[in-house]
């Protein structure tokens, strides 16, 4: 792609955030996001938000979780935390139940996916086959 096919990378003056978090060092964290002019300023005119992050150790590994938390305050977001991440969670093993679920039904074609190490391969010549 040349230097003039690039699309126009342009942050958005009118939709600026300022950015805090908030951690027990144990569990999780939360961001809650200032709406702030191009100045810096603090913008009254639109609301804060608060979005909730952690992680959860399955056997694949480690799988962050970012959440929406309807808070107004700090102190409310610390309230919602616990069944916000439980929500997340379960949403997140669902969404991996289904991934699993789907691939485990998909039909193996012969030569599909199979880099010539096999049959219905070139024999391992290393040419792509369209």
């Amino acid at each position: 792609m040349a230097a003039n096919d690039m699309p126009e990378i342009k942050i958005d003056a009118d939709h600026m955030f300022r950015e805090e978090s908030f951690t027990d060092l144990k569990v999780g964290s939360i961001r809650r996001l200032i709406p702030v002019t191009a100045d810096g300023d603090d913008d009254s005119t639109r609301q804060t938000y608060y979005e909730g992050q952690a992680s959860l150790m399955t056997p694949a590994g480690n799988l962050p979780l970012s959440f929406e938390l309807e808070a107004d305050s700090l102190s409310v977001a610390i309230e919602q935390f616990p069944d916000a991440v439980n929500a997340a969670a379960e949403r997140a093993i669902e969404e991996l139940k289904e991934m699993q679920r789907q691939q485990s039904q998909q039909i193996q074609v012969p030569g599909q996916g199979d880099f010539g190490g096999g049959q219905g391969g070139q024999g391992g010549r290393g040419q792509i086959q369209f």
